[in-house]
C-alpha cells in the first residue's frame, strides 16, 4: 500500500495515500466525531473547509482535541 508521510504533532506519521484530505485524516485517526482544531503548515483550517482541505506529504499538522472529565 502506498504511504505518505506527514509530521503530526511533531511526529513523522505514515497514513495511506488514500488519505487526501483534513476529513479523511481525521477519520483515519478516528477523530471525525470529535471537536478537533486542526492547523497544517500554520494555518488553521476551518472546520467548514476540513474536506475540500487538502493533505500532502511533508506537511506540518497539528491536532487539538479536547477530552471532557473533571
Amino acid at each position: 500500500m502506498a504511504m505518505h508521510e506527514l509530521i503530526i504533532n511533531g511526529e513523522t506519521v505514515q497514513v495511506p495515500e488514500a488519505v487526501t484530505t483534513v476529513s479523511q485524516l481525521l477519520a483515519h485517526f478516528g477523530l471525525e466525531r470529535k471537536i478537533v482544531i486542526v492547523e497544517i503548515n500554520a494555518n488553521i483550517v476551518d472546520r467548514g473547509l476540513q474536506e475540500t482541505t487538502a493533505v500532502r506529504s511533508g506537511d506540518r499538522i497539528e491536532l487539538v482535541h479536547f477530552v471532557g472529565g473533571g
